[in-house]
């Protein structure tokens, strides 16, 4: 390991059309480090979504960049987010995953705090000076940068990062297909799917947004939508691949499953057919055939640098993950639909996230074990020390399944790592 800690993290040869990665970037310590460093404490991180928090005095926790977040939405409806530290002495102030408070009390020494942060009462005030939060020193902390785009709230742990909507800069037209879905907006539906995959993070960017390996690791599901009665459509796989900057990248295709936006299938019988019938023609009075089409039937998924996935295909889900240690990361989910749909497409939106997109559904499992196995073949990593990225480098439009998203994502990986700046 040490004598190839001297090597670039990446081979490019433009002439050649060969970018590679070195294997290390997975399983060395030191780099995990420097990623917390560069990348996870100076990057945006998705926090949640404003659906999450519907009404005064709701609120989430949430670990985010290896810091416990509260996610608060207090009685002025102003949504914040705060270091789940009390500022005595250090306890977490809320303990629920979720729910509705006017207040929070550290159990430790019951010190009590708004769902705006700020201090309202401690047991034996009367100890203290009048004036002793007068500089609100004893509030809950307040993260440094907290900004949202379409409802999709990020923070971030560097004062002098450039405005949310700069970093996302082109991504912010693929986060707007998604969210147009909706004139209601959009709403996460139910609670989080939390799992461990045992493989470093960098595999999940990597595998979320690569449509090469769908039709043989996914085989079974492309199987099983063929042998359902009338489950299959004659739409192709077929699509591009995009580079959006910053480290963010999209694949944009055509999929023959059925998209309960408007994209009907046989399956879905006459009532799913008016039901999508009645969908679609909504969505080109508001936009236009062009736009309906591409929010109907083409399907996405968008990675936003450094660990968030907004997956929208037969359904949606949205997807972060963060490393515990160079061969584990830990995974969150969520499922993402339109605020104001149907009875109808919400059953078939749902049963499509379980049936793919869930923990136990048809892709995940078989994607958690190319990983882990993945991660296993990097032992081997002194002998063979590069991984390939190279697919589609000779094209001038790549395909979906090509592989120049990867490439967006380890470029600006490296430039982080490299420089210490995040655009």
């Amino acid at each position: 390991m040490n004598a190839m800690a001297n090597q670039p993290n990446i081979l490019l040869d433009s002439e050649r059309h060969l970018f590679k990665v070195a294997r290390r970037s997975f399983v060395d310590p030191q780099i995990l480090n420097a990623e917390r460093t560069h990348i996870f404490d100076r990057c945006w991180l998705y926090l949640g979504h404003s659906s999450e928090l519907a009404k005064a005095g709701d609120f989430v926790t949430r670990s985010v960049g290896k810091r416990s977040i509260l996610f608060t939405r207090d009685v002025k409806n102003k949504i914040n987010a705060f270091l789940n530290s009390c500022p005595h002495r250090g306890a977490q102030v809320c303990r629920e995953s979720k729910g509705n408070a006017k207040s929070f009390q550290c159990f430790y020494h019951g010190w009590v705090f708004g769902a705006d942060g700020g201090l309202r009462s401690q047991p034996g005030q009367e100890c203290y000076d009048a004036d002793f939060n007068k500089n609100g020193d004893a509030n809950l902390v307040p993260v440094p940068r907290l900004e949202s785009y379409r409802d999709f709230w990020f923070i971030c742990f560097d004062r002098n990062v450039q405005p949310l909507a700069d970093y996302l800069g082109n991504a912010k037209a693929w986060i707007d297909i998604v969210c147009d879905q909706s004139e209601a907006g959009m709403t996460i539906v139910g609670g989080t799917q939390e799992y461990t995959i045992r493989a470093n993070w960098k595999l999940l960017t990597e595998n979320s947004i690569d449509g090469y390996h769908a039709m043989n690791t996914h085989a079974t599901y492309v199987d099983y939508l063929k042998n359902s009665s009338g489950s299959m459509s004659a739409v192709p796989f077929e699509g591009v691949g995009y580079d959006l900057g910053n480290g963010h990248a999209v694949i944009e295709y055509r999929a023959p499953w059925g998209r309960p936006v408007a994209q009907w299938i046989p399956a879905w019988g006459e009532d799913g057919k008016r039901e999508m019938a009645a969908i679609y023609a909504r969505l080109v009075e508001r936009f236009g055939t062009a736009h309906a089409d591409r929010i109907a039937t083409s399907n996405r998924n968008l990675f936003i640098f450094p660990n968030l996935v907004i997956n929208d295909i037969m359904a949606i889900t949205v997807r972060t993950y963060y490393p515990m240690a160079p061969n584990e990361m830990h995974v969150s989910g969520w499922a993402l639909a339109p605020q104001d749909e149907g009875a109808w497409a919400r059953k078939y939106r749902l049963l499509n996230f379980l049936e793919f997109l869930g923990p136990g559904g048809f892709a995940t499992p078989d994607d958690v074990e190319a990983l882990e196995q993945c991660q296993r073949g990097f032992e081997n990593l002194m002998e063979a020390p590069w991984s390939d990225i190279s697919k589609g480098m000779n094209k001038a439009v790549p395909s979906y399944d090509d592989e120049v998203q990867m490439r967006a994502f380890w470029s600006h990986w490296d430039k982080c790592l490299q420089s210490g700046v995040t655009a």
